[in-house]
This record gives C-alpha cells, structure tokens and sequence, in this order.
C-alpha cells in the first residue's frame, strides 16, 4: 500500500470531488475516490472525510434553494456508485457476525446508513444492508431468520418516531440489541434516550457500539408512559386530514395570493401544512417541543428562501392552536413556538 500524502487526502480532495457532483459527473466522482484509495488514503477515510460531508452540503444547497430535487437525487445516486466502488475496491472478508442495518418504514434517505453499513464491513462485520423504508414485519422476519449480532437503524425525520419505537420494541423481543442513528433522534439522540434505545451520533460511533455488545444492551427503559397513557397523539393523527384543509381554507382568507397558486404550489402547501401537523404530533409523542420549535425553524428557513413570508407559517401556527384548544400539550407547543416566531420577526 502506497503512503498517503498531503495532496491524496479527503480534505484535498473535497472541493474537486462535489465539483463532479455538481457537475453529475459520476466518472470524475469515481476516480477521486479511488485515487485516494490506491493512493493509501484508507477507505473509512473516504468515506467518511469525503463522501459524507459533500452529502451534507448538497442537502445544504437544498435547502438554501440554490439546487433543485433533480439535482440533488442526481448527486446522491452518484455518492452510492461512489460508496460501492470504494468499498468493492477493498473487497473487505467479513471475520465478525452478522449486523442488519435498515431504515425505518417511510424513510428513503438511504445514503447515511448505507455509510454505516460500509463501515461496519470495513471493519470486519458481516452486514446486510436492507435499504430504504423497511417495513417492520419484514425486519423482524428477516432477524428471525438470521442470526443477527445487532440491527442498526437509521431515521431521519422526527416524524418517524412513533413508529421507529414500535419497530425498536419488536427488534428487542426478537433478542436483537438495537443501535440507532439518524437526525430523526436529535442531534445530540435525545429522543432516543427517551424511547430507551442506544444511539450512535455517526458511522465509527455505531461501530464502536456494535462492538461492545454489554454497552450495547445497556439502555435505561423508555420514559413514555405518561404521554402514551392518553390520547391526545391518537386524536392529532386522527384529525390531520381535517386540521389541514382548515389551515388551507384559512390561508386562503388570510393570504389572497394562495388563490392564484398553481397545482403544483397547492400541492406543495398542502403538503407544508401536513408536516406541521405530523411534526406537531412526533413533539406530543415524546413530549418535546424543542421537536416542534426545531422544524417550524427550519421550515421558515426553507420556505423564506422559496420566496413565502414567514408570517404564513404564523398564521397556521395561530389556525392549528384554536383548533387544538382540546389537546393541552399541542396547543403548549403551537404557542411557544408562534412565540418564537414573532421574537424572530422582531428581531429583523
């Protein structure tokens, strides 16, 4: 193996590298990779001081409204040629058991975890990789028929939560030790220390963790039962379909200009109104409305660079708070977040 220097390295290499995702250049993507690779860089490193942080900034330039869908679906399709050449250039032999690594049912960003799964291989583990959006009667079929030393699952949206406890729950009485990651846990896995789960901030920690099966199995109860014992998740979930087309018939009162929208500007509102809803109700599941106040954040972020006043979100915000004047916990939330948004708009 050829030393690596300072000119092959990830940090060198970076800027020409999403220069060929920009480009959907997937040729020029795969060669850098390798370059490195057969320069001596190894291939975690790849990984993980390449390929990751350009995912991160291409969901950036999402976000900041400077790249479409279509080029960004583009550039991660290149990113995964760019993890299975790397990695087939290794041909790592696995020495370890078996570890299933999966996304939760509705999730499809596929590219983080795939991330864990190759790490896992490099480090000798025999992984199978089930992919995006695992429904949960398929896993646990799955680990009942494979002897699985661990499932690592991934989520990335909080909105998934409820669900990603009903899977978790399964897994263990399958007597699979649970590892989870993913933003859809809190950037520091608050939430899934409140489902009572392990949870890895990145590939080396998942790792790490995986390696050490009595840690791995050493997790304190989930604290849900309160919030569980009531009803008010149900009746959110319930009531959604109604909630959204009353904040759609509201905006259109409030905001004249929502009567001129396109279908595809309807469907994209109507589909904002729905995640406030389905956020709101991941907030009351786990009782945090850091949750609720984190997206509606973000999402006046999005929506501003997309050209919508932020004082729209304040109005759904105000239209969902005295629809929900039943559910105590929900209307908490809406509040302190219509809060943080009028701060904020004072503020500018």
């Amino acid at each position: 193996m050829i030393a690596a220097t300072a000119e092959a390295s990830p940090a060198y290499s970076y800027h020409g590298f999403l220069g060929s995702l920009e480009e959907a250049d997937e040729y020029a993507a795969v060669d850098a990779a390798l370059g490195l690779v057969d320069a001596g860089v190894p291939a975690e490193r790849v990984l993980l001081e390449l390929v990751a942080p350009a995912q991160v900034e291409i969901g950036e330039r999402w976000a900041r409204n400077e790249w479409s869908v279509a080029q960004e679906h583009a550039a991660t399709h290149i990113s995964e040629r760019v993890v299975a050449a790397v990695v087939a250039r290794v041909n790592p032999r696995p020495t370890r058991g078996r570890v299933v690594v999966a996304c939760m049912d509705g999730e499809w960003h596929a590219l983080p975890p795939r991330l864990v799964a190759e790490v896992l291989r490099l480090r000798g583990w025999q992984v199978t990789f089930l992919g995006a959006s695992v429904p949960a009667v398929d896993l646990v079929s799955y680990l009942h028929r494979h002897d699985a030393h661990a499932v690592a699952l991934a989520c990335a949206l909080p909105t998934r939560l409820p669900y990603a406890h009903r899977v978790i729950e399964a897994c263990r009485r399958s007597d699979v030790p649970v590892v989870v990651g993913g933003r859809g846990f809190g950037h520091d896995g608050r939430w899934a220390r409140r489902l009572g789960v392990a949870w890895a901030p990145d590939a080396p920690s998942a790792a790490e963790l995986v390696a050490d099966e009595r840690a791995l199995r050493r997790v304190q109860p989930a604290d849900l039962s309160p919030q569980l014992a009531d009803d008010e998740y149900a009746s959110l979930v319930k009531r959604r379909g109604d909630l959204i087309d009353g904040a759609l018939a509201d905006l259109r009162d409030r905001v004249p200009g929502v009567r001129e929208y396109t279908p595809a500007q309807l469907d994209s509102t109507v589909s904002d109104l729905g995640h406030i809803v389905d956020f709101l109700a991941a907030a009351v599941y786990v009782d945090d409305a850091s949750l609720f106040a984190e997206f509606v954040e973000w999402l006046v972020t999005i929506l501003v660079s997309r050209g919508v006043p932020a004082s729209a979100v304040g109005f759904t915000l105000g239209h969902y708070a005295g629809e929900l004047r039943d559910s105590p916990r929900a209307a908490r939330f809406l509040g302190a977040a219509g809060a943080l948004l009028d701060a904020g708009a004072r503020s500018r």
